[in-house]
């Protein structure tokens, strides 16, 4: 169904593309419609998951003068019951506690978005998400595999947009990485290309200056048998989403993959000693780690990603090269700072979010991203 939006004056109104829309079709968008944002009130936002990154997002919405934070929810004991601004180390009281329980606060409050932050993992956020939705309330989620969820759990990919559909609410998976850089930036830098023959994404992180529990997650200061030993029994899992990340390319070009190779983690060894906040490493020990994965056509790679984070890259970037007419060699240095990124990725797709058809949809599905800033209010 083709959608196109008129926004005049405090209004909103939707255009269907597709004269034989449903009636049902047409009862879910005025459900939607009911819940979108005028030029008068602000967005009421309440945040799912307070750990690191979601404490992060919770400082920058608190910052927007667009948005209200009507309701926190975490499952860590120490957190219930404590408020919010307790929680995120905002110095102040919000007047908010957080709760444990999100149909509980989703019941006392008109919220027009769940900011979600718990887990990279489908199965571990899927319970969570249906929640959300079941209440009637649009979702935008830090989950990798949330990015395009078709690549990991199509069934339960298919019964989140259905229900999605149901309740009239809209639900995304974002961030930096996958949501934009491996992803959402290549698909629209091919735009310009009359003919693409393979595309290759290189992603270099010093980690470094990376909070701890990324340093942590990509196994900096452990020695190649600590390495292999916490992959093997997934206490540390490296980077998720490539798989996604490439789906969501082929998806968007109307490629048919004959599959996807997804190799096995590389440790990357340091060949000098780096003091970081999260541990030493020493020379011969982990730095960091590399992933890469391939999308394969008749046997050959036609998408490369490329991911490397390690500490003491003497070198940060984002590369995307796309073999084709014409040839697009893009590079951003230093690259762009994951926490930093994922956060403005996931605020500034509220508005858009809460603008859009209901079901499941991924960045590739959404109109061009772009910051919503304070001078920016939301329509």
């Amino acid at each position: 169904m083709g959608v196109d939006y008129e926004l005049p004056n405090d209004n909103r109104k939707y255009i269907l593309g597709n004269s034989s829309s449903s009636i049902d079709e047409l009862e879910i968008l005025q459900q939607k419609e009911d819940t979108h944002l005028s030029r008068t009130r602000r967005v009421k936002a309440v945040l799912y998951g307070v750990g690191a990154v979601g404490s992060l997002i919770a400082t920058e919405l608190l910052r927007r003068k667009g948005v209200e934070a009507v309701g926190a929810v975490d499952t860590a004991e120490e957190k219930v019951g404590k408020d919010l601004g307790d929680v995120i180390g905002l110095g102040r009281h919000l007047g908010t506690a957080v709760s444990n329980d999100i149909d509980s606060v989703l019941s006392k409050v008109d919220a027009d978005i769940v900011v979600h932050a718990t887990s990279s993992f489908l199965k571990d956020v899927y319970s969570q998400i249906v929640a959300v939705i079941k209440n009637g309330v649009s979702v935008v989620s830090t989950c990798e595999e949330l990015s395009y969820p078709y690549a990991t759990d199509r069934r339960s990919a298919e019964e989140i947009d259905r229900l999605a559909k149901e309740h009239g609410v809209t639900v995304l998976g974002a961030g930096i990485n996958p949501g934009f850089l491996m992803d959402t930036l290549v698909i629209v830098l091919t735009s310009v290309c009359q003919k693409i023959n393979r595309i290759e994404v290189k992603r270099v992180m010093n980690a470094t200056t990376r909070r701890a529990p990324f340093q942590k997650k990509i196994g900096a200061g452990l020695t190649v048998g600590e390495f292999e030993e916490k992959m093997r029994t997934k206490i540390i899992t490296g980077h998720v989403g490539l798989e996604q990340s490439i789906m969501m390319i082929a998806d968007a070009l109307g490629w048919k993959l004959g599959g996807i190779q997804v190799n096995a983690v590389e440790p990357i060894i340091a060949d000098r000693s780096t003091q970081t906040q999260a541990a030493k490493v020493e020379p011969g020990c982990v730095a960091g780690l590399r992933q890469t994965a391939m999308g394969m056509k008749r046997g050959k790679p036609i998408i490369v990603l490329d991911f490397q984070a390690y500490v003491g890259a003497t070198e940060e970037y984002d590369s995307i090269t796309i073999d084709g007419t014409p040839a697009i060699h893009e590079k951003i240095s230093p690259c762009i700072h994951g926490d930093i990124g994922t956060v403005a990725m996931i605020v500034n797709s509220i508005p858009k979010v809460l603008n859009a058809p209901p079901g499941l949809v991924t960045m590739k599905d959404l109109p061009i991203p772009s910051a919503w800033t304070e001078e920016l209010e939301p329509t």
